[in-house]
């Protein structure tokens, strides 16, 4: 077996275009896996996939040698699944349930997204329970998309920066099958999880599989940091050039624990992506 094969690995590509020229934008980078919107991020509504889309898609997903495990679909940023208002909440769940069924339709496995803000309006806990009925409500109206609560830089009233939270949420999810973590090492160095010594990695690592738990990981967000270590500013730039350092990733894409999850970058600089990927893909 290609020992790339063990990693999937790539950016978080552009759509525009249609859904289809996502693996495609990803094949240039020499990518073995990658992250992608289903639709506009920045927009409540969109047009329905269409059938010559969804064929498109699956199409250029073979070809491009890419599987359902390899690629990290991710939601609106709209979306606030723990809104202290009724109303809007609701406005966030129908929208939610629409990122997973566009999903489901292209024959994708995970729907990653950020878990949802308190607004200063609730506590923290009954938002983390909110943020677990939501997971719950849009469970029972899909089949099998398994979604992945990404951790935050703790910035504002945003939930999900320390691992305790995020172990709240998954208690409070029926079916955990369905649900699972996204990491991204920005925001936990932002939110006081240091990743930039061996020791402080493993410090790291051991606090999540204790709270959390190594099976719940079914990707990550692979991002250095222009934001300062604990400053809940989610600031990513391009690998090794930010606060972190390139060693943090070396010894992600080298750990056979991050194996087999799609390992996608959201760095800055475009132009670097190919290189970032190769880079990383020697170290397997």
């Amino acid at each position: 077996m290609d020992r790339r094969n063990l990693k999937y690995i790539g950016p978080h590509v552009s759509i525009a275009g249609g859904v289809e020229n996502a693996p495609l934008n990803a094949l240039k980078t020499g990518a073995t896996g990658f992250g992608m919107f289903t639709k506009n991020q920045r927009q409540w509504v969109a047009k329905p996939l269409t059938e010559e889309s969804i064929q498109k898609f699956t199409i250029n997903m073979k070809e491009g040698g890419f599987t359902a495990d390899a690629v990290l679909p991710h939601d609106s940023y709209l979306i606030n699944l723990g809104h202290p208002e009724i109303e809007k909440l609701e406005k966030s769940r129908a929208a939610f349930l629409d990122e997973v069924q566009r999903v489901e339709q292209l024959g994708l496995k995970y729907l990653n997204f950020h878990p949802g803000s308190h607004l200063k309006t609730i506590e923290p806990k009954d938002c983390l329970d909110r943020i677990a009925e939501s997971i719950n409500i849009t469970i029972d109206q899909t089949e099998q998309a398994v979604l992945l609560i990404e951790n935050t830089a703790g910035q504002g009233s945003n939930m999900g920066s320390r691992f305790e939270e995020i172990a709240r949420i998954i208690e409070g999810v029926k079916d955990q099958s369905r649900v699972a973590v996204c990491l991204d090492t920005c925001h936990l160095f932002a939110a006081g999880y240091d990743l930039r010594t061996e020791e402080t990695r493993t410090k790291t690592w051991a606090d999540f599989d204790r709270l959390i738990g190594f099976d719940f990981l079914k990707g990550m967000h692979l991002n250095d940091a222009k934001s300062t270590f604990e400053s809940h500013l989610d600031r990513h730039h391009s690998l090794g050039q930010g606060n972190i350092g390139w060693e943090a990733f070396e010894q992600i894409a080298g750990d056979p624990r991050f194996n087999g999850i799609p390992l996608v970058l959201e760095t800055i600089d475009e132009k670097l992506w190919p290189e970032e990927v190769s880079k990383l893909l020697a170290k397997v």
